[in-house]
């Protein structure tokens, strides 16, 4: 078994390695002079389990290419098999088309990845789960839920708490964490205007004097989630807080969730966090490592991956 790093989380990568023992393969993933993305692998991986780890995280494009060069290098250089980990598959959005001449891009970056070399993905919370059939190879999809729900119950252990989707797509999501707290499920109802932009309708669900939890797979401008919560706190809820899987936090997202009535925005660490990220009074990362590392050695064994949701 051997696990190769790319560029775009590798504290999670070398995290992930300790947690197996093992060393990352040592590798050159660089530039040339055009930007154009050169890779080397520089020990022997003939016949090895490969484990690639790359989030498509900001730059995007950039990361995916050094994912499919790397996945490339690797079938040329004959692995038995390779896993392309991808923590946070960040064309997961354009999962359909949302209106007349338009690309549905997951199916796309799933074809590139399976035609570049990878034999299996691994991949965390995606944000729908019909993508997994775009992939013509297999797809474990980790979920967060067993990971948010310990930290909620250490966290807030004697509080009165309600879960809640910030949209009526999320719903199955904040369920599932709803049960495993058996605590009860409010839902946003919202309107998005354009992509990027929301605006909070109603909240279904009595929320009066309860402590709220935000439970979503992406925070991306933040203003779904800072809407909600003043939706919320108008609606009378003690506190709000939010747990979410991938933190993108585009543009000034940091500031506004610092400016939000959010107790505290609990991430994880599948894109590696910025400087304003590790900053940020009210916004924290949980480690995956061990979730994804957990589930690497169970493929690499072939024992099974779907008892870690239990």
């Amino acid at each position: 078994m051997k696990i190769v790093a790319c560029n775009s989380n590798i504290p999670l990568a070398q995290a992930v390695a300790d947690r197996l023992q093992l060393p990352l393969v040592k590798a050159s993933i660089r530039r040339f002079a055009d930007m154009e993305i050169f890779v080397e692998f520089h020990e022997n991986i003939r016949g090895e389990d490969v484990f690639v780890i790359q989030s498509t995280s900001f730059p995007a494009n950039d990361h995916l290419m050094e994912l499919l060069i790397s996945l490339d290098a690797l079938r040329r250089s004959s692995a038995r098999r390779v896993t392309a980990v991808i923590p946070y598959f960040g064309y997961a959005r354009q999962d359909r088309k949302s209106g007349p001449r338009t690309p549905i891009s997951a199916k796309l970056v799933a074809n590139l990845i399976a035609e570049a070399g990878a034999d299996r993905v691994l991949t965390m919370d995606l944000h729908a789960g019909q993508i997994q059939g775009f992939f013509d190879i297999p797809v474990d999809n980790l979920i967060a839920a067993p990971l948010f729900a310990q930290d909620i119950r250490e966290r807030y252990a004697g509080r009165d708490l309600m879960v809640v989707s910030p949209d009526v797509g999320g719903v199955v999501r904040a369920r599932e964490i709803a049960t495993r707290l058996h605590t009860d499920l409010a839902i946003i109802d919202k309107r998005r205007e354009r992509a990027g932009v929301s605006e909070v309708m109603n909240v279904i669900g009595d929320v009066q004097g309860r402590d709220c939890i935000i439970v979503d797979d992406i925070i991306d401008s933040g203003g779904t989630h800072c809407n909600a919560a003043d939706a919320l706190m108008r609606n009378g809820a003690r506190s709000v807080s939010a747990y979410v899987t991938h933190g993108v936090f585009s543009g000034g997202a940091v500031a506004r969730v610092g400016a939000a009535p959010l107790e505290m925005m609990t991430v994880t660490d599948s894109i590696a966090a910025t400087e304003a990220v590790r900053h940020a009074g009210n916004t924290r990362q949980l480690p995956i490592a061990p979730l994804l590392a957990e589930a690497m050695r169970r493929i690499s064994e072939e024992s099974s991956v779907s008892s870690l949701f239990n």
